[in-house]
């Protein structure tokens, strides 16, 4: 009699069933698992023997075999421990196979029968979910797990806890989805920024439409300051974004207290940040944080000490909002739809154009160190931005200007009407005027002719290639949208969209 407990394999973004197997035959006492398992599922069985001698269990004498089916998928990870040593309960009937049969399964067993915290719960949970089963997870994920909607879950502490429920004597509750509290005195107010009107306008317009946007300017001028303020301007995450952010950061083991992020993402990798790190990948593969950042912010300081390569990689996803790690035998794929904000020095030492302080190399020393960036990623940035050093009499003046509440009032009532916008055109995938494109692009960009006639001298005079055109258009729409709303773009916000932009004029 073989028993039967259904675990789940993950695959980038995408969870998969596994149908683990397990058979105890007469014969050579041994303990088999076969089925492509990993370093780490191979070892479940001193975990699991472990587990079940804390009970006062022993295996049977006899050759078990444990299948992890499909067998030609690489299963990977220690939550199959807890799927296989109920599956080892069952097939010596010390648990119903029929009632186990109606759960996913999955948790990680330390040897004193603990069940301890694993990765993927709350995907895992969606996934029961969608096949109308329940979830047995560990207690520490079973927050995590309520979030999949109206799926049963059982959350025991350790295996006791489990084995009593299903013989009914002890009955576990169905743990309470809770947001856990995200503390925002770390946000620096845009208010505390000093001077750099341009700038604020631009993150502002970035905020708005969700828009790239690259900061150049001496040290000590507020470009990561500038950067750090963006989180206090953005909308909270929708429903359906805190959904798809907490499945991201939940398989790399990074939601906050088992709950549910509603904050956007903020990542600001180092300069040093391997490829793998940045765009996903490494042995066993993870989101990297272009996808760690998926409805929220990249922020990239110092661009150009990051390696070349790196850099390079960020180009796809920059145009298809995801990530594809691509592997002899699958290709995993993570969504990553960021919003990339970015900062430099004009040169290496950092004062170029500053006759005060600039070195003997310049220009040369400035072409150099922004050649680092190629074409093709400058021409993926939206807003080009020259933040200028703070005048020593603006630093010690009293704080002036708007709040981020102020701000992000604007920012919100302008997402408000794009998102408005697309639903009466009957769309209802893009929100933001930084993912419409072709006819969409098109439909909510008209152009006065004027406008018309502007924008296509400056596209003619500067070379402009056909992303950095229509690249130019959505900030234009992004612009009307927060001044006047107006239905067509004027050249007056043609023109402002032309001033953050990196222009080479024939």
């Amino acid at each position: 009699m073989v028993a039967r407990v259904k675990t789940v394999a993950f695959h980038g973004i995408d969870v998969r069933t596994v149908d683990v197997e397990v058979q105890i035959l007469g014969g050579m006492v041994n303990f088999n698992i076969v089925g492509l398992p990993d370093k780490a599922v191979a070892e479940s069985r001193e975990r699991v023997r472990g587990a079940l001698h804390a009970l006062g269990l022993s295996l049977p004498p006899q050759r078990l075999t444990v299948n992890l089916a499909p067998a030609d998928v690489v299963k990977e990870g220690s939550h199959f421990d807890l799927p296989i040593a109920l599956g080892l309960l069952a097939a010596m009937d010390i648990l119903p196979k029929e009632e186990l049969s109606e759960y996913v399964v999955l948790g990680e067993l330390g040897l004193d029968s603990s069940i301890r915290a694993v990765t993927g719960v709350l995907p895992a949970a969606m996934h029961a979910n969608a096949q109308s089963r329940a979830l047995i997870c560990p207690a520490a994920c079973g927050a995590e797990a309520a979030w999949a909607g109206d799926v049963p879950i059982l959350a025991p502490q350790d295996l006791l806890q489990l084995i009593n429920h299903m013989k009914g004597t002890q009955v576990l509750t169905r743990p309470q989805a809770h947001v856990p509290a995200q503390a925002n005195e770390n946000i620096p107010d845009l208010q505390q920024v000093r001077g750099q009107e341009t700038a604020k306008r631009a993150l502002e317009i970035a905020a708005a439409g969700g828009h790239n946007l690259l900061m150049i300017g001496p040290p000590g001028s507020g470009k990561s300051m500038l950067a750090s303020c963006l989180p206090g301007i953005l909308p909270p995450l929708s429903p359906r974004e805190a959904l798809e952010v907490s499945m991201i950061h939940s398989l790399a083991g990074q939601l906050p207290e088992g709950g549910l992020l509603t904050r956007r993402p903020f990542r600001d990798p180092h300069h040093s940040a391997s490829l793998p790190a940045l765009v996903g990948g490494g042995h066993r593969v993870k989101p990297g944080e272009i996808s760690l950042a998926h409805n929220g912010v990249l922020f990239l300081d110092e661009l150009p000490e990051f390696a070349r390569a790196t850099l390079e990689a960020l180009r796809q996803p920059l145009e298809t909002g995801e990530a594809l790690v691509a592997r002899v035998n699958h290709h995993v794929r993570f969504p990553a739809r960021f919003q990339l904000i970015a900062a430099m020095n004009p040169c290496r030492c950092g004062y170029l154009g500053d006759p005060a302080q600039e070195c003997t190399k310049a220009p040369k020393c400035g072409g150099e160190y922004q050649d680092k960036i190629s074409g093709p990623m400058f021409d993926r940035i939206d807003l080009h931005v020259d933040v200028a050093a703070v005048r020593i009499q603006d630093l010690g003046s009293v704080p002036t200007g708007e709040t981020s509440a102020i701000v992000a009032q604007r920012v919100a009532a302008a997402r408000d009407v794009q998102k408005q916008r697309f639903l009466s055109l009957g769309i209802e995938d893009i929100d933001i005027n930084a993912h419409a494109d072709g006819p969409i692009l098109e439909q909510i960009a008209p152009l006065e002719p004027a406008a018309r006639e502007l924008l296509n001298k400056a596209a003619e005079s500067a070379r402009l290639s056909a992303r950095a055109y229509f690249r130019l258009l959505r900030v234009a729409r992004t612009i009307a949208d927060l001044t006047d709303q107006a239905p067509a773009l004027t050249p007056a916000h043609i023109a402002e969209a032309l001033s953050y932009r990196r222009l080479q004029l024939a």
